[in-house]
């Protein structure tokens, strides 16, 4: 059954890279899990990142290879234990993951059981499309469809409207508003400290600062840490 940890930000203010969700990658991966596949195509520094990735992820006991070294990208993903994929540009990362040929080999591996992490932009990608997500399309992949790991979209990083803004353009709502104008999946926005967690046919939401549901038509569901969420999975 798919297993996945969906994190909408590697960075939460105040305290460093990963570290508002350690516990619970630690958690999820367990100690079946030796080695972490890091796939780094969201950012343009791919070395750097993923040195960042290692270096965290070997703090909490598990040993890190990037995808950008596999000399065949397939099979790297084909012989994962575990995958994370960062942050960075949605649709950059995507764009890579349709180049290498490996959006349905690790579709397949993770509906299979194996173990996926993502952060924001990584996050993004499992959801049915990646448009609902913030980032400017600064490359042009061959679709918008990314892995449907779950059965709607995600929006990471959701900011709340302010009401004593005095900025004019849309708010993160509007937005998802016009997104269901032409599209009618759910949107769960992530705000920065939140996570849902997919174990098969449950799904939940972790963290300490909750996330709001919308739907087309509907007025936005506010839903807290710990809420069972598994009935998006229908």
């Amino acid at each position: 059954m798919p297993r996945l940890l969906l994190v909408s930000n590697s960075t939460l203010h105040g305290s460093g890279y990963l570290d508002h969700c350690a516990a619970a990658i630690e958690q999820f991966l367990g100690r079946g899990v030796a080695r972490v596949l890091f796939i780094p195509y969201a950012l343009h520094d791919r070395d750097d990142y993923a040195a960042q990735a290692r270096a965290r992820l070997v703090a909490l006991g598990y040993q890190v290879d990037s995808l950008h070294h596999a000399a065949d990208p397939r099979a790297a993903v084909l012989a994962a234990e575990a995958v994370f994929t960062g942050g960075g540009n949605t649709f950059r990362l995507l764009n890579q993951l349709y180049a290498d040929g490996v959006l349905e080999p690790l579709r397949e591996r993770v509906l299979s059981g194996m173990p996926y992490i993502g952060s924001s932009a990584g996050s993004n990608i499992a959801g049915l499309t990646i448009g609902t997500t913030n980032d400017m399309p600064i490359v042009q992949p061959p679709s918008f469809r990314a892995l449907a790991l779950v059965p709607f979209n995600l929006n990471t990083h959701y900011l709340d409207p302010d009401p004593r803004s005095t900025h004019m353009g849309e708010t993160r709502e509007k937005r998802i508003e016009q997104f269901h104008e032409e599209n009618p999946q759910v949107v769960v926005g992530l705000r920065e400290g939140s996570l849902l967690l997919r174990e098969g046919p449950r799904l939940s939401l972790l963290g300490v600062t909750g996330a709001r549901i919308f739907r087309a038509g509907q007025k936005p569901e506010e839903v807290l840490p710990g809420a069972d969420l598994s009935e998006l999975l229908a």
